[in-house]
This record gives C-alpha cells, structure tokens and sequence, in this order.
C-alpha cells in the first residue's frame, strides 16, 4: 500500500520546485504572522513550510524529477526563508525596544547566511563541508521553539524567543568559524594552502 501511495506521488504533476515555492510561501505567512504577534500560529507555519524544504529534496531524489535550476532554486529559497522569518523577529525585538536582542538576530542572521556560504564555497573547491553545530535542521528547531515559546504566544508565563536567538547568533558564528578551519585544514593538508 505504501509503495503504491509513493508510485502515485511520482507520476502526479507535483514537482520539486512545486514544494520548495510552498515552503518559501509558508515561511512568508510565518514571518506575517510574528510581526503580527501571532506567535502559535506562526510557528505552525514555519513548521510546516520548514517541512516542505526538507522534503523538496527528498521528493526530488525520489521522483527522479530534480533538475539543476530546482536544486539552485531550494538552495537559494532555504537562504532567503531563514532570513525573511529572522527579520520578521528581529522587527519584533525592535518594537519592544530591545535592542541586544535586535543585535542579536542580525547575528543570527550573518551567522546563518554564513554557515551556508561557507558550505557553498568549500564544495566548489571540492572539500565537502558538513561539519558544526548549527546546521540547518537544529537551527530550524531552535528557532521553531523560540517562536512557538514567545511571550504573548500564551504557552507559559515566560519567553524562549530571545534566548533562542541568542543561541543561533552563537551557533551559527561558531559553525562559520568551524567551517573556516574544516577547509583550511583539508586544503592544507592536499597542499593547496
């Protein structure tokens, strides 16, 4: 049954880049949603549009119908997602007025754009580049809590989004830094430092 459930997928119209607009969509209402102040249900939506960027992938492996441009496509929307729903937090700091969390998120925000850039480059090098702490699924779930534990959300008389951000703006740095010293130790090592 599950097979013939998985074939019926594969021979649908759904494509990849189908999924990975879903996902990019739903992390837009996510970030609506946290400027809102509606912080439950934004997190829901960033759950769920997290899913789907977590799944294009799959699906595209899966269903044989990935293309080059898709796989560029998801690579660039995951960037621009993440931030988006960053910035979206970030205007929240600020109509609080706290500003150290502000400062925070745009380190977030770096840190992340980094920990990717990072990758990216070092595989066009030819180093593959996995390592650190905060890639990107312990970063969606950091951020996913933070967001779903904000205050105002009514889960508890207490907030988890500023530690949850100070927490990414922590990780991400360090995985960049992490990232950084992964390749310069590879390429040293093949003598092309």
């Amino acid at each position: 049954m599950r097979d013939l459930a998985r074939q019926r997928l594969i021979d649908s119209r759904l494509t990849p880049n189908a999924i990975s607009l879903t996902g990019f969509a739903l992390n837009l209402v996510a970030a609506g949603l946290i400027v809102a102040e509606l912080f439950v249900l934004g997190a829901i939506a960033f759950a769920v549009g997290s899913a789907a960027d977590a799944l294009d992938g799959r699906y595209s492996r899966m269903s044989g119908k990935g293309t080059q441009f898709g796989a560029f496509l998801d690579s660039t929307l995951d960037r621009v997602e993440e931030g988006v729903v960053l910035v979206a937090v970030g205007v929240y700091f600020a109509s609080q007025q706290d500003e150290v969390a502000v400062a925070a998120t745009i380190v977030a925000v770096l840190g992340s754009l980094m920990v990717s850039y990072t990758r990216a480059r070092a595989e066009a090098l030819g180093v593959e580049c996995k390592v650190g702490l905060a890639q990107r699924p312990p970063r969606v779930v950091i951020l996913g809590i933070g967001i779903l534990f904000a205050t105002g959300a009514g889960l508890g008389d207490f907030s988890l989004l500023a530690p949850a951000i100070y927490a990414l703006a922590a990780l991400t740095s360090i995985t960049a830094i992490q990232r950084v010293l992964h390749v310069r130790a590879k390429l040293r090592a093949a003598g092309g430092v």
